[in-house]
C-alpha cells in the first residue's frame, strides 16, 4: 500500500511540477505528517525532491527528472473502463484507484499530449445524474459489483415496488447506470430479470461461482428490456391536439418515449399551427396528470373517457381558482 502511495507522489510531482504537502495530503487522502514520511523515503531512495520552506514552500522534482514507473494494477486497468465517469467510479469503491490509473497514463503521456490531455479535462464535464434526481444511494452495490465481477452466486433479500419483500438466488451478470438509478441484470430461475440496486436491503454469498451465458452481452439485454418497459410504463395511447408549444413540451413532460411518437409521427401543422398526433400515455390515473401538465396547449380528442377525465379535472381546478 506505501509503496503504491509513494508512486502516487512521485508521479504527482512529475505531472504538477509544484505541490504544497497540504495539496498532496489532499489529493491522496491522507495525512500532512504521512506526506512528510513519504517525501523522506523518497529523498532517502534517492528521488531528487526539493522542498522550499516557510509559508508559501512546497516540493518539486530537481532536473527534469522522470520516472517510467506507470505500469497499471488488475483494479487500476478495471477502473479505467470508468474514466468518463468519475462518480460511477467512487459509487463502486474505485474512486481512488480510478485518479491512480488516470495518474499513471497522464504521466506516460509525452508532454504535448499531456498538455492536450490536460485542456480536455478542463473543457469538457460528464454529469450522470438527472436534474431532479441525484444517485440513488444503495448500500449493496459495493457487494453486488464484485459478486457481478467474479461470478459469484447471492442470495438477496429485494423490496418490490409494493413494499413486500423476497428472497432471490442471483447469478449477478451486469450493471447499469441509468439516469442515477443502478440496475442489475442476474440470472434468475434460468431467466435474466432486471433488479434495481437501491431494493436490495441484504445481500449474501453463496460461497459458489457460475458460469456466465455465452450469448449475454450487457448492451443488447438493456437495449431490449429498456424498450419493453416503456412499452409497459405507457401501455395506453391518447390522439390529442397540441399547439406549438405543446410539441416543444413533449420531450420535457412525455421524455424519450413522448419524443420519439411525435417524431415518428410525422404530422405537419395545420395552417392554425396545432397539430393532431398519438401519444403513448401511462394508465389509469397517471395519463390524467401526464395529460393536465400541458394545461391549455393540449386537447384531448380520444379516447372519450380519457377526454371527459381531463374535462372534469379542469372544471373543477377552474372552480377552485374562480
Amino acid at each position: 500500500m506505501r509503496a503504491s502511495r509513494l508512486l502516487s507522489v512521485l508521479l504527482l510531482l512529475q505531472n504538477r511540477g509544484r505541490m504544497t504537502a497540504r495539496e498532496l495530503a489532499d489529493e491522496l487522502e491522507v495525512s500532512v505528517r504521512t506526506v512528510y514520511r513519504d517525501v523522506e523515503a523518497l529523498s532517502a531512495a534517492g528521488v531528487p525532491v526539493y522542498a522550499d520552506r516557510g509559508r508559501t514552500g512546497a516540493y518539486q522534482l530537481l532536473g527534469g527528472y522522470r520516472t517510467r514507473l506507470t505500469g497499471l494494477s488488475e483494479e487500476e486497468a478495471q477502473a479505467l473502463a470508468l474514466a468518463g465517469l468519475p462518480v460511477a467510479a467512487t459509487e463502486l469503491g474505485l474512486g481512488t484507484v480510478l485518479a491512480a490509473a488516470q495518474l499513471k497514463l497522464h504521466a506516460a503521456l509525452p508532454e504535448e499530449l499531456r498538455r492536450r490531455a490536460s485542456e480536455l479535462a478542463e473543457r469538457f464535464h460528464v454529469d450522470v445524474p438527472g436534474w431532479h434526481r441525484d444517485i440513488e444511494r444503495a448500500s449493496a452495490l459495493a457487494g453486488v459489483a464484485d459478486a457481478v465481477w467474479h461470478a459469484r452466486r447471492v442470495r438477496v433479500r429485494y423490496r418490490r415496488w409494493d413494499g413486500s419483500a423476497v428472497d432471490r438466488e442471483l447469478d449477478p451478470l451486469g450493471l447499469v447506470l441509468k439516469a442515477g438509478v443502478w440496475y442489475l441484470a442476474a440470472r434468475c430461475d434460468g431467466s435474466v430479470r432486471t433488479y434495481r440496486v437501491s431494493r436490495v436491503d441484504a445481500l449474501t454469498d453463496l460461497g459458489e461461482t457460475f458460469d456466465r451465458p455465452g450469448d449475454f452481452e450487457l448492451a443488447e439485454y438493456w437495449r431490449a428490456w429498456s424498450e419493453g418497459f416503456e412499452r409497459r410504463l405507457y401501455p395506453e395511447t391518447a390522439r390529442v391536439r397540441l399547439s406549438p408549444l405543446g410539441r416543444e413540451l413533449v420531450p420535457f413532460f412525455l421524455g424519450a418515449v413522448g419524443a420519439r411518437a411525435l417524431r415518428d409521427a410525422g404530422t405537419r401543422p395545420a395552417p392554425d399551427g396545432w397539430s393532431t398526433v398519438e401519444l403513448p400515455v401511462e394508465a389509469g390515473a397517471p395519463a390524467l396528470g401526464q395529460l393536465l401538465r400541458f394545461g391549455a396547449e393540449l386537447e384531448v380528442l380520444a379516447p372519450p373517457e380519457l377526454r371527459h377525465r381531463v374535462s372534469e379535472a379542469v372544471t373543477r381546478m377552474g372552480e377552485l381558482y374562480g
